[in-house]
């Protein structure tokens, strides 16, 4: 088993996706231990921290990487398999933003209404018990919420020699902020350059879905996963599998057209592996699909598209030649060696 450990000094972290070299190359198959930073760059550590003073604009929400993968061409397909996600604090913090959010005004969304207050939330992490803890900062409410870790941005550097913030999700991945990214999960992407260039950050303790104050329970990471490479088998949109569905993103603005890219991919994806002619699989998608919101406040909105297996029918064709499977298998493989 080829095992890659990987922790970034604050200087090696990247902003964007493309415009950067890579930081290491790797090989297909390999396993991948890395460190993330959250979203404020751990500048955010207590309640009096707030971004607007401890942070510096455009420099927020680190990822890790890139990460060149050895034989990546245009048209191939990188299979990122989250094996574990883990917080590497007891603490995380969350905010509200002044122009920033689904319930404020913004610069899109221009009213003459007081921007929203910043302030801060400090959430107390428990990993062994499995929870987070969210305290009321003007009260004495307090509640414990089951931890649930994923990963907010993962992506690919886009085509084109574009460079794009990490806050931008689009077709090359970027901050779609879906809940549905936790372990036990494989993202597909599509190679735009040579080597792919993926990248992985803003960890969330938890989110609900939308992230609607703009901020989930932003935490670092220790994340592992496995890297495989499906050569000539191109993915449009970022799509995403687990053991029991089969996922597709679309990330844009207004809200109705992530919704139609999500669904749409998954209609033509569907049709493509049962062999159904496309209205049937509108059909079959419409009635057994469900519709997960990733984020409606970042520069883009994300939704996903999401339709049990067990509706493609038995006679289905293996979905990007199994590397769902293997990459479990090999990161079941790695958990039982630690």
């Amino acid at each position: 088993m080829n095992i890659v450990s990987y922790r970034p000094s604050p200087e090696e972290l990247s902003f964007t996706f493309g415009g950067r070299p890579a930081v290491g190359s790797v090989k297909p198959g390999t396993i991948m231990e890395l460190f993330t930073e959250d979203c404020f760059g751990g500048r955010v550590r207590g309640v009096r921290d707030l971004p607007s003073q401890v942070c510096e604009f455009p420099y927020l929400n680190p990822v890790t990487g890139p990460f060149h993968v050895e034989g990546a061409e245009p048209g191939d397909t990188l299979a990122l398999h989250f094996v574990s996600i883990e917080p590497a604090r007891d603490w995380a913090v969350s905010t509200t933003f002044p122009h920033f959010g689904a319930l404020t005004g913004t610069h899109t969304t221009a009213t003459l209404q007081p921007p929203l207050e910043e302030v801060v939330w400090l959430y107390e992490v428990d990993a062994e018990r499995r929870v987070v803890r969210y305290r009321a900062r003007r009260g004495d409410f307090t509640v414990e919420m089951p931890l649930d870790p994923m990963h907010g941005t993962v992506g690919v550097a886009p085509g084109a020699s574009e460079a794009r913030m990490t806050i931008t999700p689009d077709a090359h991945g970027g901050n779609m902020d879906t809940p549905e990214l936790r372990a036990g999960v494989t993202v597909y992407l599509g190679v735009n350059v040579a080597g792919g260039l993926f990248s992985i950050g803003d960890g969330h303790c938890r989110q609900g879905h939308g992230e609607v104050c703009g901020t989930a329970v932003e935490a670092a990471m220790n994340t592992v996963v496995a890297v495989e490479l499906i050569k000539g088998v191109g993915t449009p949109w970022p799509r995403l599998e687990d053991d029991g569905h089969l996922m597709s993103t679309g990330s844009a603005r207004p809200l109705e057209d992530a919704y139609r890219i999500s669904q749409h991919d998954l209609v033509t994806w569907t049709a493509s592996l049962t062999g159904l002619d496309e209205l049937d699989a509108y059909q079959l998608v419409s009635q057994g699909g469900e519709a997960p919101v990733g984020n409606v406040c970042d520069t883009n909105y994300t939704m996903v598209a999401k339709l049990p297996k067990a509706y493609l029918g038995a006679g289905a064709p293996e979905v990007y030649e199994s590397a769902h499977g293997r990459l479990r298998a090999l990161g079941a493989q790695y958990l039982s060696s630690r």
